[in-house]
């Protein structure tokens, strides 16, 4: 009766064990949904918002077609890209897309002084900083759990119910993390 309670004791114990690392597994994976959600929010957001910058900007500059075009491609390639490896890069080239039609508008003082325009680099403003922070607590969140994915013993529980490592949400090079030039 005592090697029973001896041997069981242990066995329960690694058992136990194990629930608690799977559902800290299950945690994480929750957590990184969420983040990736509020990510989701915002890139919408910043989706929606441009069609009206490009709008304004071709009642003054209608002749400016090819910046004009690179900005409505890249938000399509924005809206159809999938996971955050590929949103990365898509966004990337947004960015990119609005600096240049931002640098256009300095050519234009009439739309530089639209109140419209102005107030629609308000908002991509705000939102560019938005997303810096959910792209933190989103990036916070995959490291909490790739790195329970690789640290021993988790990385037992982890290959045991196939949790994986995430993708981090981040910008491919030093010249697309510039944020647009945003100036009023």
């Amino acid at each position: 009766m005592y090697i029973f309670i001896a041997t069981a004791a242990p066995a329960a114990l690694i058992v136990l064990w194990g629930i608690m690392l799977y559902n800290r597994f299950v945690r994480f994976r929750a957590m990184i949904e969420e983040a990736w959600s509020g990510i989701d929010v915002h890139l919408k957001q910043r989706h929606d918002l441009v069609p009206n910058l490009v709008a304004t900007v071709r009642g003054y500059a209608d002749h400016e077609n090819q910046t004009l075009t690179a900005v409505t491609e890249a938000r399509n390639r924005c809206m159809t890209a999938g996971g955050p490896q590929e949103a990365a890069v898509a966004e990337s080239f947004l960015g990119q897309a609005l600096g240049n039609l931002f640098a256009l508008s300095e050519s234009y003082p009439q739309l530089k002084a639209d109140a419209g325009f102005r107030q629609l680099q308000e908002q991509l403003a705000s939102l560019e900083d938005n997303i810096q922070n959910a792209r933190r607590y989103y990036n916070g969140t995959v490291r909490q759990m790739n790195v329970a994915v690789d640290s021993f013993p988790s990385n037992i529980i982890a290959g045991i119910f196939k949790f994986s490592r995430a993708d981090y949400f981040e910008l491919e090079d030093a010249a697309q993390r510039a944020v647009p030039a945003v100036q009023f």
